[in-house]
């Protein structure tokens, strides 16, 4: 995480003001409803002992550096802005120049100096032009991400994971022009399969099962991403294949690769928060042959959204305790078999899920003290 200094602020997503007294009501009542039942039951959402009184937004930030210099926990976030539901799944960008205030009397975090009057309190205000606060902005602009896009820009933009169900209605790579066994960018591909109207493809080749630590059944396939295709004629009366061609690849296609549509820009302004439901996932693959991952690596997991995982939920990193001999406790029969003592699981990180599938997850780990493990444990925080 980046140092920061005391003497500057941040400033981070919220939703913006009514603009009509109608909506202003409806939105201190809604308000009040999310008071009363939060979004879950939160953790213990403590400031740092030595958090700053402000902070400005610089270039290079995440929205989970700027919570760390304030929150002991940085998922913690949407409690001490108040944000609801829905704010969380959208919430509105931040930018550099931006100053977050930390208002200690109150306990909260704020864009407004503590002390001076709250422009968004009561009755909206008229409307202000103000190059500060955008609605919304797909491609980022400079604004703060929430977690460091370029460490997982290739998860966002290839598929990597597909779970069965995909599997099994993609449209395939059935035959190549003059019989080619392997191919390029350029290069014409027919294929056969429903398109479902759609005209760009990425190209992928199914790889390993992912299974599940617990209950040992596949919930998905890895994939190899293998390029972009783009539909050059659709299937025409008495022909059984469309014709592709080849725009982009990074390895060599051919004959039974899988194509599935392109997937549309991601919406990169995920809000770090706690999930909305208890989770208790493990981790079922990392992205190196000696089954451990770092910091700042994507591993994945086998919970998923019908589980009640979203983009931006974060967990627990834990080691599963080990199983030890008691040398002080009872032996078995003839001094056999001695006591086991089952030590407790280890908290040693945090994971941030930012993508999301039915049955599995990626996240991106975040400051661990020890190598992820396929197996450990990554839950709800406590």
């Amino acid at each position: 995480m980046k140092n920061f200094s005391t003497g500057a602020a941040r400033a981070l997503p919220l939703p913006v003001a009514p603009r009509t007294p109608a909506l202003a009501a409806l939105a201190v009542a809604a308000a009040a409803v999310f008071a009363a039942a939060p979004l879950q039951a939160a953790p213990d959402c403590r400031f740092r002992p030595n958090a700053p009184d402000q902070h400005l937004v610089v270039k290079g930030d995440t929205l989970w550096d700027i919570s760390g210099a304030f929150l002991e926990h940085p998922w913690c976030w949407p409690q001490v802005w108040g944000m609801n539901r829905d704010e969380i799944r959208n919430p509105h960008w931040i930018y550099p120049g931006q100053v977050v205030y930390f208002d200690r009397v109150h306990g909260r975090l704020s864009l407004t100096k503590p002390g001076q009057p709250d422009p968004d309190a009561g009755l909206a205000p008229p409307i202000r032009l103000s190059p500060q606060l955008r609605t919304e902005d797909m491609g980022g602009n400079g604004a703060v991400p929430a977690i460091p896009a370029a460490m997982i820009e290739p998860f966002l933009t290839q598929p990597l994971v597909i779970e069965p169900n995909q599997l099994d209605a993609a449209p395939r790579i059935a035959a190549t022009q003059d019989g080619k066994v392997y191919l390029g960018e350029g290069d014409r591909v027919y294929v056969r399969g429903d398109l479902r109207g759609a005209a760009s493809f990425q190209i992928f080749r199914p790889g390993q099962p992912l299974r599940d630590p617990d209950t040992g059944k596949v919930v998905a396939h890895e994939a190899a991403y293998v390029g972009m295709a783009r539909l050059v004629q659709p299937a025409r009366p008495g022909v059984d294949v469309h014709t592709f061609v080849i725009e982009r690849s990074v390895q060599e296609a051919g004959v039974g690769d899988r194509l599935l549509p392109a997937p549309p820009v991601p919406l990169r302004n995920y809000m770090p928060h706690a999930p909305q439901q208890a989770i208790k996932a493990r981790v079922m693959a990392v992205p190196s042959e000696v089954n451990y991952a770092a910091q700042s690596q994507v591993v994945t997991v086998n919970r998923g959204t019908i589980d009640g995982l979203d983009v931006g939920s974060v967990l627990q990193l834990y080691h599963l305790g080990q199983t030890v001999a008691d040398p002080g406790g009872k032996r078995g029969f003839l001094g056999l078999n001695p006591a086991k003592l089952r030590l407790p699981d280890e908290q040693y990180g945090n994971l941030f899920i930012f993508r999301v599938f039915g049955h599995v997850s990626y996240g991106l780990v975040m400051q661990v003290t020890a190598p992820v493990q396929v197996g450990d444990v990554a839950q709800s925080p406590e």
